[in-house]
């Protein structure tokens, strides 16, 4: 080889974006155009069928039961989702090319699949929408797009309150938590917490799921210790830049984290309380930044902007991350 061609050579392989940097700036892009996959081609979508048939054949009133069949239901689950990543990860290494080149593309549409940012913004505007215009039933019509709880009794304040908490929650878990695992743990990882963050929206509930969604839910909350308070963080530094109060998020944050139930939820819904000065409610559950006024459809469009400003800081961060790593590789190798 000449020295020309050695040159060449090594320009390319020093290229700043390169393997999974790649791949997730496609995937970014392909939110953004796209949007999400169509039902029958959503891996998430045929997770959740494969759940519902292990939730089915589930043992009932039978605690002991449940509890060793939900443990084995989410070892089934999580096999499931991450085999195909394995194999998509060694296609990639293949000699000829165009297995090459599809495995590439099952890797972005596989990652896009795994987070919905264009979706979760979209989501905030079905809420406040109706609201600014003052038809409270087509609000609560729109909550559904971002909470599971029941809206039909919420008043044009708690249902700002659950919009906006919900905006900051589902930040962490449908696109941080996602940036996070494919950065440190590539496609296999960002599938494994997927998959355990479906099983826990689905039987990790108490009562009836008491049993058989504990271990999902146990390890839902162990996944997401870092990521949720990767968020906060993210959503005290992107406040200022959305007229919030960056001080007061960081204030709040660290006073109001443990008002709720989950270990990692009150962690971005007290910052984004505190960013935006107001106060989250959910009836008969908890009250973060108890002093703060009461939300207004305004403070969704402000608590959106915070949250597009840090999940934008989280692509930034697991971009820079993967560029890091690519580099350290090629000269590694050189």
């Amino acid at each position: 080889m000449s020295c020309d061609e050695s040159k060449t050579t090594t320009s390319r392989s020093s290229s700043p974006l390169e393997g999974r940097a790649r791949t997730l700036a496609l995937a970014l892009i392909f939110d953004w155009t796209i949007g999400e996959p169509p039902a029958m081609l959503h891996p998430v979508v045929w997770i959740g069928k494969l759940i519902d048939v292990l939730d089915r054949a589930a043992p009932r009133a039978a605690p002991r039961r449940e509890l060793l069949y939900g443990a084995g239901a989410a070892v089934v689950a999580v096999t499931t989702a991450v085999v195909p990543t394995l194999a998509i990860a060694r296609a990639a290494r293949n000699p000829d090319r165009r297995i090459r080149m599809l495995a590439h593309w099952l890797e972005i549409w596989l990652l896009k699949s795994a987070f919905s940012w264009r979706t979760l913004t979209r989501a905030g505007e079905h809420v406040r929408q109706p609201l600014c215009v003052g038809d409270i039933d087509a609000a609560r019509a729109g909550l559904r797009w971002l909470v599971s709880r029941d809206a039909a009794m919420l008043d044009a304040t708690l249902i700002a309150a659950a919009a906006i908490e919900s905006l900051a929650e589902n930040a962490s878990d449908s696109v941080v938590a996602p940036l996070f695992f494919y950065a440190l743990f590539g496609l296999p990882g960002v599938w494994a917490y997927r998959t355990i963050n479906t099983l826990d929206a689905m039987l990790g509930y108490r009562g009836r799921y008491e049993h058989l969604g504990k271990v999902s839910a146990r390890l839902d909350d162990a996944l997401n210790l870092a990521p949720a308070r990767l968020t906060a963080l993210l959503i005290t530094v992107a406040a200022a830049g959305c007229g919030g109060a960056r001080r007061q998020a960081w204030r709040v944050m660290l006073r109001d984290y443990a008002r709720t139930a989950s270990p990692n939820a009150g962690w971005p819904m007290a910052a984004i309380a505190g960013a935006l000065g107001v106060c989250l409610e959910k009836l008969g559950h908890y009250r973060i930044n108890s002093a703060g006024r009461p939300p207004t459809a305004a403070d969704i469009q402000r608590g959106a902007c915070i949250v597009n400003r840090a999940i934008g800081l989280a692509f930034g961060l697991a971009l820079a991350w993967l560029v890091v790593k690519e580099r350290g590789k090629h000269q590694l190798h050189a």
